[in-house]
């Protein structure tokens, strides 16, 4: 069950949201970019950037000079996704809306200082964006390490909140002659595009040739 805090329990609409962990799981496990806000020399700022998810930790990365993912560590921030499943075309206007699913996670963020875990934090956050390229592409080397930064932030605190369905319109505008209804939209890959300077005879790993 999802914590419920004051920053967590929804003021309005809070028939959309959601209790279950597993809802937040299949939000952050479903998406790949979230937006990381945090609080820089007094002001905030919101960055998005790739996440990937073990257990009950959320990672994140960036380059060590990143004065965003200094300014988090040790201090409190703000994490969300959002996945955009439809636009809700009501009868009205005001009653147009859309469908989507959507977490935020709160909670006191801390820069990853041992090595096995900085590592998991980035294989979890590679194989989030690229199932399959951590085992196939060449792995970090030293220099590369030390340039980059993970930071994690614990999923404890977190809210969920969704909307699926139709519009739903004042009683009277039932009648007007506007059609209404829900346009879907629906993220899909296209064809891996090789890089020019591949050498002859490399193919498409399947990994990525197959790609759900």
């Amino acid at each position: 069950m999802l914590s419920t805090t004051a920053r967590t329990t929804l003021g309005r609409s809070k028939e959309r949201g959601s209790t279950d962990r597993n809802d937040l799981y299949e939000v952050l496990d479903t998406g790949m970019i979230c937006h990381l806000g945090v609080i820089v020399n007094g002001h905030p700022m919101v960055i998005p950037t790739g996440y990937g998810r073990a257990g009950e930790t959320l990672y994140l990365h960036g380059s060590t000079g990143a004065t965003s993912l200094r300014a988090a560590d040790g201090n409190e921030v703000c994490v969300t996704v959002t996945h955009l499943d439809g636009i809700v075309l009501a009868r009205s206007i005001f009653n147009h809306s859309v469908n989507y699913r959507s977490a935020i996670i709160y909670g006191r963020a801390r820069l990853v200082a041992d090595h096995d875990e900085r590592m998991e934090g980035l294989r979890v956050l590679s194989e989030r964006l690229a199932p399959g390229q951590w085992d196939y592409a060449r792995r970090p080397s030293r220099k590369e390490l030390a340039a980059t930064a993970v930071l994690a932030l614990s999923l404890e605190e977190a809210s969920v909140k969704m909307r699926s369905g139709g519009p739903k319109d004042e009683e009277e505008d039932y009648e007007l002659p506007v059609w209404a209804g829900v346009l879907p939209l629906v993220t899909s890959w296209g064809e891996p595009e090789p890089d020019p300077l591949l050498p002859e005879g490399i193919a498409t790993p399947v990994h990525i040739l197959h790609r759900e």
